[in-house]
């Protein structure tokens, strides 16, 4: 079973219609127990980071997201919240991965959010195979991790480098959205599956 972590953060549905897509049942669901049981876990969102967390900590899904030991997967603002920090409301976030979530800088001729499909590269750990350097995938952000040893994917926006996907142990985070990002997110998605 893959639990589909709810939270009061956007984007949830798109997530289980993509797994439904791949053959896969996602249960939406935001009881700690059934997190714990799950063959793999799935921590999606589209939101804000100061109440994504507040929210995480009035369901008690905070312990349980940390001891989880089986594949995990991290999508966009799951992805930060795995981080130690975010500049976003000077938010303390779970901290699986020592690094701080960072705004984007305004004023350098780009529009915040970064908004749209963008191509990935250095692609390295179990989400890309034997690699999937140039694939383009879909990004929604203003705020970014920049790189780190847990980088596997890198993209770039406004000259700024940042980590498009990061893996450590059995965790496997990306900043942008495999559910909306074509064949080259399913692949992703698949392998995430696999795993």
């Amino acid at each position: 079973m893959i639990a589909v972590i709810r939270y009061g953060a956007g984007n949830v549905r798109s997530v289980v219609s993509a797994l439904r897509r791949l053959g896969a049942d996602g249960v939406l669901t935001d009881d700690p127990e059934v997190v714990l049981g799950a063959d793999k876990v799935i921590f999606p969102g589209v939101g804000e980071a100061s109440s994504a967390m507040a929210a995480l900590r009035e369901k008690g899904l905070i312990e349980a997201i940390r001891s989880i030991e089986r594949p995990f997967l991290g999508i966009c603002l799951g992805m930060q919240l795995m981080c130690e920090s975010s500049e976003e409301g000077d938010t303390e976030c779970i901290g699986s991965i020592p690094v701080p979530v960072l705004r984007f800088p305004s004023g350098r001729g780009f529009k915040i959010p970064h908004m749209g499909w963008n191509q990935i590269g250095q692609t390295k750990g179990t989400l890309y195979g034997g690699g999937m350097d140039g694939s383009y995938m879909y990004f929604v952000h203003s705020y970014y991790v920049p790189l780190c040893s847990y980088t596997s994917a890198v993209a770039e926006y406004d000259g700024i480098e940042f980590s498009a996907s990061l893996e450590k142990d059995n965790l496997m985070l990306t900043q942008f959205h495999p559910e909306k990002s074509g064949d080259e997110g399913e692949k992703v998605l698949r392998a995430f599956l696999e795993a």
